[in-house]
């Protein structure tokens, strides 16, 4: 795919995507405050290698152009998304974990209704789907 980058063999990796289902659980739970907010067409995703022991997760600021090193500020722009949502921090035995940064809208994994503890980290495994914002959707992969 253009545009994609790749880790080196076994290392991992992250496909990033407008998840229509993610969205429309959401939605369900939301009440009037988004009533007029649509996903917009769902594109073929972006990879990125995990590199580093630390990955931000959020949206630029504007005003500093401080960026995270997942920029979910880009267009569609996800507006649940918080300046500082989340990390991902990798863990001594080379697993990851996810910390949610007391984020406005909360992290979910794998589709569950209650996020989770804001500066607790939880273990990733293959295949997790972190959710963050209205419609994003963050799906773990080694390899």
């Amino acid at each position: 795919m253009p545009g994609q980058q790749q880790g080196p063999p076994g290392a991992w990796r992250v496909i990033i995507t407008q998840d229509p289902e993610y969205f429309q659980a959401m939605m369900e739970r939301s009440g009037p405050e988004g009533a007029g907010l649509q996903i917009p067409q769902p594109g073929p995703g972006q990879q990125l290698p995990l590199t580093g022991h630390q990955i931000t997760i959020g949206r630029r600021r504007q005003s500093t152009g401080e960026a995270p090193d997942i920029d979910l500020g880009r267009a569609p722009e996800d507006p649940g998304v918080s300046h500082q949502h989340a990390l991902l921090v990798q863990q001594p035995d080379g697993s990851w974990a996810v910390v949610d940064q007391d984020s406005t809208n909360g992290t979910t994994l794998n589709g569950a209704e209650d996020p989770i503890q804001p500066f607790i980290p939880v273990t990733l495994q293959e295949g997790d789907r972190v959710h963050v914002g209205a419609w994003t959707t963050i799906t773990l992969h080694r390899g």
